[in-house]
C-alpha cells in the first residue's frame, strides 16, 4: 500500500499525498535488492550510483534510507545526510549536508555535490556492545494510520495552522500525535517548515533514536526528519527540527 498524490497541494502545509500511512520497521533478513522503502543497508539505486559527498571536505555522506515516491512508477526518493558530533543533517535545507535524489529520471540538487564514480559511504547503524556501531537494514512496512492516531495528526496539523495565523483555533489532542508516517500533512515541532517554500511538497516524517534499544541511530536533537519533493516529483529537499 502506497499514498497517492492528490494534485491539490500548495506547499509543504497542505496534504499533498494520501491517506496518511504508518510506517513501522521490520529487520531485512537479507540485504535488500528491490526498489522498496527502508533504512539502512544500500542503495538500491535505479538510475546508477551517484554517491553525494560534503561539499566542503569530499567525505561521502551517510546513506540514511530510501522512500518509494507515491504514484503508479516505481521511483525512490534516497537520503543522505552528513554526521558531525552524532548530530544529523546541516543547518539549513540548502547547504550541501542534507542530500535528496529521486532516481529515476530525478535532478540532483544544484546544492549538491556527487563523488566520482565508485564513491561510497557508510550507512545507517545502531548503538552494539560496548557501544559498537553496527550497520542495520530495516524494511520500512506502509500500513493504513489507525483513526484515532489519524484524528490526532489532524488536529495537531489544525493546531500549527492556528499558530501559523493560516486557521481557526482548535485544542491540541489529547492523544499523542504519531510521529512516523508518509503523506498527510507534517506535524512539525514548530508549526513550521523552516527553509521549505511553498512549492515543495511534503512526503514523510519520521523521529529521531539514539537509545541503545532503538533500531537505528538518527540524532535530531530529540526531534523529526521531514523529506520533501517538487511539484514535479524530480527533486527532494529534507530538513529537520526539534522541540
Amino acid at each position: 500500500m502506497i499514498s497517492e498524490p492528490t494534485g491539490q497541494a500548495a506547499g509543504p502545509y497542505d496534504a499533498a499525498f494520501l491517506p496518511r500511512l504508518r510506517m513501522s520497521f521490520r529487520a531485512a533478513p537479507e540485504p535488500v535488492t528491490e526498489p522498496v522503502s527502508k533504512f539502512g543497508g544500500q542503495p538500491v539505486w535505479l538510475d546508477g550510483p551517484a554517491w553525494p559527498v560534503d561539499p566542503r571536505t569530499g567525505a561521502p555522506l551517510v546513506f540514511i534510507g530510501q522512500f518509494r515516491v507515491p504514484g503508479a512508477e516505481v521511483r525512490l526518493a534516497y537520503l543522505f545526510l552528513h554526521e558531525v558530533g552524532m548530530v544529523m543533517g546541516g543547518d539549513t535545507p540548502e547547504d550541501g549536508e542534507a542530500v535528496v535524489l529521486v532516481q529515476p529520471g530525478g535532478r540532483i540538487p544544484s546544492f549538491a555535490s556527487v563523488g566520482p564514480p565508485g564513491t561510497r559511504g557508510r550507512t545507517l547503524w545502531r548503538w552494539g556492545p560496548d557501544y559498537t556501531e553496527v550497520p542495520v537494514e530495516w524494511l520500512t512496512d506502509l500500513t493504513p494510520m489507525p483513526p484515532e492516531l489519524d484524528e490526532a495528526a489532524n488536529q495537531a496539523a489544525a493546531c500549527s495552522r492556528y499558530s501559523r495565523g493560516e486557521g481557526p483555533d482548535v485544542g491540541f489532542p489529547e492523544g499523542e500525535p504519531p510521529k512516523d508516517f508518509l503523506g498527510g500533512e507534517a506535524l512539525y515541532p514548530n508549526d513550521e517548515a523552516f527553509g521549505i517554500d511553498s512549492s515543495w511538497l511534503f512526503l514523510c516524517q519520521f523521529d529521531d533514536r539514539v537509545g541503545r534499544g532503538d533500531p537505528f541511530f538518527l540524532n535530531f536533537g530529540c526531534g523529526s526528519g521531514f523529506l520533501f519533493l517538487s511539484s514535479d516529483h524530480l527533486e527532494g529537499r529534507f530538513m529537520w527540527d526539534c522541540s
